[in-house]
């Protein structure tokens, strides 16, 4: 939202309606230019910080996904101990079984 430059009707007064303007004609020129550029500039970092982040979530996510990879590996270990321990139990229960009297 552009602001418009005012002065002082004394202002005015002193130096002429003809002069003033022009210097508000000016000192609005001079607005518009810096918030040209302020939101040029406003753009072009957050370009940048766009490309980082997308950048950084990049390389989290493959660092993720090289975690899952571990965790899902050490959970297949670990079910196939669990496996290889519940057969040793049912199977010496089993055998227990058949050997003692009853």
């Amino acid at each position: 939202m552009p602001v418009t430059a005012r002065l002082s009707r004394r202002f005015y007064e002193k130096f002429g309606d003809d002069i003033v303007n022009e210097l508000v004609e000016w000192l609005n020129q001079v607005d518009l230019a810096y918030r040209s550029e302020l939101r040029e500039q406003n753009d072009i970092n957050f370009a940048r910080f766009d490309a980082k982040m997308e950048q950084r979530l990049a390389e989290l996510k493959t660092e993720l996904l090289a975690e899952i990879g571990k965790v899902d590996h050490r959970v297949a270990e670990l079910k196939a101990e669990i496996i290889k321990w519940m057969f040793l139990f049912w199977a010496g229960t089993a055998l227990a079984g058949l050997l003692l009297p009853r």
